[in-house]
């Protein structure tokens, strides 16, 4: 059973950064692409970035190309996703997703998830 659960939101200042990590299960990150999600209220879900094999770049939202960066580690199951100079904006409900066979980018903008997490909030405010 493929089973995703995420950690290390909360509220942080404009300007600061988390790390968020998801940690898989019932299946390794080498036969799954995983991708990183957010909600706001109100919004529809945007897909922030998605990872692969080391032989594929990374995919980035255009909202956040530059400040996130993504990254995994095969031998813990666990992929990371680094948030250094956040916005308000960027205040939503975290989800982490596991996708078999799939581009990064298809991932991100047309998603067909087989497993998503619980999410984790991340509150951008002063």
């Amino acid at each position: 059973q493929l089973q995703l659960v995420e950690s290390g939101g909360g509220l942080v200042q404009p300007g600061g950064s988390l790390t968020l990590s998801c940690t898989a299960s019932g299946f390794t990150l080498d036969e799954y692409r995983i991708g990183w999600f957010r909600q706001a209220p109100g919004k529809e879900r945007e897909g922030v970035s998605c990872i692969g094999d080391t032989e594929s770049q990374p995919f980035y939202a255009e909202s956040v190309a530059g400040r996130f960066s993504i990254s995994r580690d095969v031998a813990k199951n666990t992929v990371y996703l680094r948030m250094n100079k956040l916005k308000p904006e960027d205040t939503a409900v975290y989800y982490c997703a596991a996708e078999y066979y799939t581009t990064v980018a298809s991932m991100c903008v047309t998603p067909n998830v087989d497993a998503w997490g619980q999410g984790t909030q991340v509150t951008v405010s002063s």
